[in-house]
């Protein structure tokens, strides 16, 4: 997987899919995901540099449940290459 801001975009536009909303937010606190409020969020320190943040997504994307069927060709094709590096 490359480092690159298309590969970041890739990952948020497949979490934007899967109805999750993608925060960078302030902190002392590790990366992750959590759900506020039954509203699916992923919360990343904004102080991660490009491949912190891209290596906390890929690392986040396959824990999560994915209805596959409902994803686009792209976004089908972007969770494959993170489950092919899993």
């Amino acid at each position: 997987m490359k480092y690159t801001q298309h590969t970041l975009d890739k990952l948020e536009e497949l979490l934007g899919e899967l109805e999750y909303v993608v925060r960078y937010e302030r902190g002392t606190f590790q990366s992750g995901y959590c759900i506020l409020e039954q509203k699916k969020v992923v919360v990343l320190n904004k102080f991660l540099q490009l491949e912190g943040r891209i290596n906390t997504l890929a690392d986040i994307i396959p824990k999560l449940i994915v209805n596959s069927g409902t994803l686009s060709r792209e976004a089908r094709k972007t969770l494959d290459m993170i489950h092919a590096k899993a």
